[in-house]
């Protein structure tokens, strides 16, 4: 088992599962006027990526959280296939992607997290859905570590322009 169900007094950490947390996207933005973008927002499923020494000593008020989608949405959605989830995707070979397993005991149902979906949320609103029964459960040590490395590999890459000559 890699979650545990914390209680809902328990301070947030790395690695919290939120439900219903409001993220917002900004649609379109007219370059006439940038300071008026087309936004929307909405209910998500979010695991909180900011690390947990930050968090326990208050230095943010602002938290990284990234989008958590339940894998069947995606099979459905027909961005991949169940085989790509069991396989590639939960090896941890599909960039910017990261597979958590169901948890039945806490209701958490096998979850793609989408480290290329990043939003900035107040602490504040992750503490009050924590308060109000929204938190799925908290990954454990050693895989949170997993997750944390996989979403500093997203972003420290190296890309290329273009793949270089070979003979």
């Amino acid at each position: 088992m890699i979650f545990d169900r914390p209680d809902s007094g328990d301070s947030i950490d790395q690695g919290d599962i939120i439900r219903d947390c409001t993220v917002v996207h900004v649609v379109s933005l007219d370059p006439q006027t940038p300071d008026v973008p087309d936004v929307q927002s909405s209910l998500e499923r979010v695991v909180v990526l900011t690390q947990t020494c930050d968090l326990a000593q208050r230095k943010v008020t602002q938290v990284v959280v990234a989008v958590a989608v339940e894998a069947e949405e995606i099979v459905a959605r027909g961005q991949l296939k169940a085989s790509d989830i069991r396989g590639p995707v939960r090896a941890g070979r599909v960039f910017g992607w990261y597979f958590l397993p169901a948890d039945d005991a806490l209701e958490i149902p096998e979850l793609i997290v989408d480290l290329r979906q990043l939003h900035t949320v107040p602490l504040e609103l992750l503490e009050n859905l924590c308060g109000t029964g929204k938190r799925d459960g908290r990954i454990r040590p050693l895989f949170r570590e997993h997750l944390a490395k996989h979403f500093a590999d997203t972003y420290s890459r190296i890309g290329l322009p273009e793949p270089y000559a070979t003979e």
